[in-house]
């Protein structure tokens, strides 16, 4: 999974490193310092990290390719005629 934090909107509110500070970490009280590859196993702390983002300045490629099949358009319906 790779993460871009558009370091121009980011206001270093510091939610995502609370949030997953295995990822990101803020260097002094406005820098923020990130890893850009992040592990697999911080899916669901990046997620959430990236929903807290105030300024939305996050963005994960990877993150919704869980795997896991959720309920769509095509299950959990029936077309019985």
């Amino acid at each position: 999974m790779r993460l871009v934090v558009d370091l121009n909107k980011c206001q270093g509110y510091a939610q995502c490193a609370f949030l997953a500070p295995d990822v990101f970490a803020m260097h002094g009280e406005e820098s923020l310092v990130y890893n850009p590859h992040a592990p697999e196993e911080q899916r669901e702390r990046l997620a959430r990290a990236v929903a807290a983002c105030p300024v939305q300045a996050i963005t994960a490629d990877g993150l919704d390719d869980t795997g896991e099949a959720g309920p769509g358009p095509e299950q959990g319906t029936s077309d019985a005629r």
